[in-house]
């Protein structure tokens, strides 16, 4: 069967389409470009070029903030019909790499103290074997030199009006098959003395943070290959995979 005439269909289309299904996994972007390189000859193979996605200033569909996010993808195989009639369909995964920045203030961001104080109200919690209201106040995190990350949380405690600390610091790893990021030396600098079900909530989101699934699109597999720290900022370097274009509507 014949192909229909490319001459009037090349990167501009394909870029809208793109472009409106990139942006279904993002909620708000400072700025976030997708871009995707067609050469019409390897379109009518059912090939396109490349797919480079850039953001700033990201919040994702799942909550998680991020500084910034390249993602670049080549060789793209597609069923040219298809795109032809404006649905990108990939035909084979194709690979690539990826580099995720997270600042300081993106962690604060993603450790929601609405969703810890929705837990903590739901146990009759103890404080010095006395039963007590609490509720996290404030969030602090900070990236350090020996590639640790401290974070402390501000609880108040109502009854007495009184705040109390709950500090921990942590090395991120990569776990042993790359899809994802593991705490450790996890150590309790200030706090471990409150209620387990205090430290249980905070531990556990903070796990959920540096857990892929908050920040990978749809369609999108990421492999850790590597982690950097600087100037107040973890860099997450990873190989990156394509299945298929994100199907989830704004």
């Amino acid at each position: 069967m014949a192909l229909p005439n490319l001459n009037n269909f090349g990167e501009t289309t394909i870029n809208k389409i793109a472009t409106k299904a990139f942006e279904t996994q993002v909620t708000q972007a400072r700025e976030l470009s997708v871009n995707v390189k067609v050469n019409r000859q390897n379109l009518r193979k059912g090939i396109l070029e490349s797919l480079e996605i850039n953001g700033e200033g990201l919040i994702m569909k799942r909550g998680l903030s991020l500084e910034q996010m390249n993602i670049n993808l080549y060789e793209i195989g597609v069923n040219p019909l298809k795109a032809l009639m404006g649905n990108v369909q990939l035909t084979k995964p194709s690979e690539g790499n990826a580099c995720i920045i997270l600042t300081e203030k993106d962690i604060c961001t993603a450790l929601n103290i609405g969703y810890l104080n929705g837990i903590t109200s739901n146990y009759d919690v103890s404080v010095n074997n006395q039963p007590i209201h609490i509720k996290f106040e404030n969030i602090h995190c900070n990236i350090l030199a020996d590639h640790r990350i401290m974070i402390t949380a501000e609880v108040l405690l109502q009854e007495t009006n009184s705040i109390e600390r709950i500090s921990l610091s942590f090395k991120p790893i990569i776990c042993d098959q790359g899809n994802g990021v593991l705490l450790d030396n996890l150590d309790y600098l200030e706090g471990k003395e409150l209620s387990p079900i205090i430290i249980d909530a905070f531990t556990s989101q903070i796990c959920d943070v540096f857990n892929l699934d908050h920040f990978v699109i749809d369609g999108i597999s990421l492999q850790v290959n590597s982690l950097d720290f600087s100037g107040g900022m973890l860099k997450v370097s990873a190989l990156a995979g394509i299945s298929h274009f994100p199907m989830g509507n704004k």
